[in-house]
């Protein structure tokens, strides 16, 4: 597909919080967030006992949209993309409330209705995961909603007027601790509500994707509590058993101690209550054992229903292809050509050399993603390349891969020598599997032969034939363009450090 460059911003009016996210799209075709910002509106909890949202709440609200509108001038947004969600959608004074945030400010408010929103929130988990079936839960302030997927399609949705904000403020939920039969009653009322949509609890075994500000914050505090060594929240697991012993370790404290706890924001500590005895409530009637967080969500919904409608991702490995295509674009460490040659050779090696010694076959895929990223760090600094790479793998936003498959891609892509990679695997050791680091010494040392058959960067190699020979050589009987005095020099200086790894002297020959 063709890219078109534009900055475009889009902010999103929850019922508990009100967001901004600038996106940038360039000719290139690379595309990420680029300024956000977050206000904590509570305008669930603003609304009044006859349902309006009071002139101070919309007066504030106006003076925060004012403020992101010109954040989004001042990066040359072209378009500013407005939405509203459940407070605003239950507000019986939504129609002036719109009318005057329009007049104060510019902006035209678009109100989602709860199923547009599931649509949207399931867009940006479609986008940024692998997952084929599964129900998509997005907890917000004021409204929950819940998607079923079969084969990456819409097959059922529907949005609940019931929110961590809103849950809250129902069942009185001061700053004292939330006792056992409160939590039992607000679960035995979400349960209530859940059971009129039958088709809810007919799918047992499939995964929940959560996405939203409680899924998120529950996501930080777990990470925080087993000290889990990966800070990305995207793909990150949590069972009904961490769920439940977070509830048990969060419903016992005021909400001042809530707020004092590491790993907990701290405008959240008086809603984050309710909204894990939503998310309890949501596993049960599905009948799943576990939440993947999907640190996507509304605003990339609307990113890629907006800046990028043609943008399909439903392909095999579709999601990791597309984000790999896109690092590529944001950090071009080296050119198209080579990055593609690397690839085609890396992957020539693998067939012809991982049948000796039966190499896992899901293995493939890393070696694939990684020949392409190897160069990714000589955008900060050719010389210690290796190190940035591993680094820019490790913290930039790219999907399709599990937080393990992602360490053990950016090991192979940033791979040295065994030192090296034993230090970069260190803070991970959480994450690393048994056989894990040899894997990535053998898989980085194939991904440095290939990097030097094509060290001249021209794509002289057009086919490539693997044997072994006497006295522990491997033969590459390669078909060139033209001579590669460069391509064997290189091979020849990676002698010795390959046959550490491999038990075999790589030999360049010309045929």
């Amino acid at each position: 597909m063709s890219f078109t460059a534009q900055t475009t911003g889009m902010i999103d009016i929850g019922s508990n919080t009100v967001r901004l996210s600038v996106y940038r799209v360039t000719e290139e075709g690379a595309y990420r967030v680029i300024d956000q910002g977050r206000w904590p509106a509570r305008l669930s909890q603003r609304l009044t006992p006859d349902g309006r949202l009071p002139a101070e709440a919309v007066s504030e609200l106006g003076e925060v949209l004012r403020h992101y509108k010109r954040i989004c001038r001042i990066h040359g947004a072209e378009r500013i993309r407005t939405v509203a969600t459940a407070a605003v959608r239950q507000a019986s004074n939504r129609d002036q409330a719109l009318s005057a945030l329009f007049e104060e400010t510019g902006l035209v408010i678009e109100l989602l209705p709860g199923e547009e929103e599931a649509r949207l929130g399931s867009l940006a988990m479609l986008r940024t995961m692998n997952v084929e079936d599964g129900f998509v839960v997005d907890i917000g302030g004021g409204s929950t909603e819940i998607t079923l997927l079969r084969n990456r399609q819409i097959v059922s949705s529907v949005s609940f007027p019931i929110g961590c904000v809103n849950t809250s403020t129902r069942f009185s939920l001061g700053e004292a601790p939330v006792v056992k039969s409160t939590l039992d009653a607000m679960e035995a009322d979400i349960l209530d509500k859940l059971g009129a949509q039958a088709w809810i609890s007919q799918h047992p075994g499939l995964p929940v994707i959560g996405l939203g500000g409680t899924v998120r914050a529950l996501g930080k505090l777990r990470q925080r509590l087993d000290e889990y060594p990966f800070a990305n929240l995207h793909g990150y697991e949590i069972t009904s058993e961490q769920l439940a012993s977070s509830i048990d370790l969060l419903a016992p404290l005021t909400v001042e101690k809530r707020r004092k706890l590491p790993g907990l924001s701290k405008d959240r500590a008086d809603v984050i209550v309710p909204g894990l005895i939503i998310l309890q409530a949501v596993l049960r009637a599905c009948r799943s054992s576990g939440i993947v967080v999907c640190g996507a969500g509304l605003r990339d919904g609307l990113f890629y229903d907006t800046c990028l409608p043609e943008l399909q991702t439903d392909g095999e490995d579709a999601v990791a292809e597309e984000s790999i295509r896109n690092l590529c674009a944001l950090y071009p460490g080296a050119p198209l050509s080579h990055l593609a040659q690397v690839n085609r050779l890396s992957l020539a090696l693998y067939d012809q050399l991982a049948p000796g010694i039966e190499l896992p076959a899901d293995w493939r895929r890393l070696l694939s993603a990684a020949s392409r990223l190897f160069r990714i760090g000589a955008v900060l600094d050719y010389n210690d390349c290796a190190q940035h790479t591993f680094y820019i793998l490790m913290h930039a936003h790219w999907n399709g891969m599990s937080h393990r498959e992602k360490l053990l891609v950016a090991a192979i892509a940033s791979y040295r020598n065994a030192n090296a990679l034993r230090r970069s695997l260190t803070a991970y050791r959480a994450l690393v599997r048994p056989g894990d680091e040899e894997l990535c010494a053998k898989l980085g040392m194939l991904l440095q032969l290939a990097a030097a058959l094509d060290r001249s960067e021209s794509q002289a190699i057009t086919s490539l034939r693997v044997t072994s020979g006497a006295a522990g050589r491997l033969l590459l009987d390669a078909a060139a363009s033209h001579a590669l005095p460069v391509e064997t020099t290189e091979v020849q200086a990676l002698g010795k450090d390959f046959k550490k790894c491999w038990g075999l002297t790589p030999s360049l020959r010309l045929v």
